[in-house]
């Protein structure tokens, strides 16, 4: 296990003077670790480039099934030593950002029940997040929808409608409230984007194709407080789902309500199924159960 520790942190820094420096140990005995489990494996894990180390097809192979070795020992060790009060520990969660309003509502509740807690946040779209729950990075991800539901036991969050959001310097809307799809033709639009699958981006679209129109769109992105900022700036308008603009700062911006966008945003809490989880997570898991 060791040996392993020591070729994957290798592997993740690219030169045995960085690893070494990571291990906290000296750069020959690691050398000399490296070098005994090439060949006890009887196989060159690492082409060497200068001073550089790049992975050789036999190490790309070793380095997958290392990180999920790894992983079980590491949820393995956290389950035999897991404290059943909860009052230590760490919680590995993430979370889309226009769901934040949703995270920062269970890390109040989990700093409130378990001070002790610590937390490894991790940001991402919903590709994203649920790799990373597959790699054991995070324990749970509160994400957008939809995602392959069927991989994972959820919490689903109850559907909220989306909001259009303008620059309060932006012409043309008066004193309205709220206003029609057929008001944005025209309007540059910038719009949430997953990285990888279909998602936001391609619910509002819809939504435009179904009245008959096709949107300006001028900005593509995956990160909901970039796409506010640009909006704020005056690049044009966006649309988010409503929670989104609870967990930022609403300053030169002004929000309407959409008339006849009948779709709505959905979002889950997602884990592994028969996973082991923290107490911290399990108790995210009730109380979001609970809420919703």
């Amino acid at each position: 296990m060791r040996r392993l520790r020591y070729f994957k942190t290798i592997a993740d820094e690219g030169q045995i003077t960085r690893a070494a420096k990571k291990l906290h140990i000296a750069q020959p005995p690691l050398s000399q670790q490296l070098k005994l489990l090439e060949e006890e494996l009887n196989v060159t894990l690492f082409e060497r480039n200068g001073r550089s180390l790049i992975l050789t097809e036999s190490g790309e192979t070793l380095y997958r099934k290392a990180s999920y070795i790894l992983n079980e020992i590491e949820d393995t060790m956290a389950e035999v030593q897991a404290v059943d009060s909860g009052a230590k520990g760490v919680l590995k969660i993430g979370a889309n950002k226009s769901c934040f309003a949703y995270l920062l509502q269970q890390i109040t509740h989990i700093r409130e029940r378990f001070p002790g807690v610590q937390f490894k946040i991790r940001e991402g779209d919903t590709y994203t997040l649920t790799k990373e729950i597959h790699e054991r990075e995070i324990e749970l991800a509160i994400v957008r929808l939809p995602a392959n539901e069927t991989e994972f036991s959820t919490v689903p969050i109850p559907p909220e409608p989306y909001m259009f959001v303008v620059s309060n310097q932006w012409e043309g809307f008066g004193e309205k409230d709220s206003v029609f799809m057929r008001d944005l033709d025209g309007i540059p639009l910038l719009l949430l984007h997953r990285l990888s699958g279909k998602g936001q981006f391609e619910i509002v679209t819809d939504e435009f194709k179904r009245l008959g129109f096709n949107p300006n769109i001028v900005v593509e992105c995956p990160d909901a407080a970039m796409l506010l900022s640009l909006t704020a700036a005056g690049t044009g308008g966006t649309i988010v789902p409503k929670s989104t603009l609870e967990a930022f700062s609403q300053e030169n911006l002004r929000v309407f309500h959409l008339k006849d966008f009948k779709a709505q945003a959905e979002a889950a809490l997602l884990w592994g199924k028969d996973r082991f989880l923290s107490k911290a997570a399990r108790e995210v898991i009730a109380n979001m159960e609970e809420l919703y």
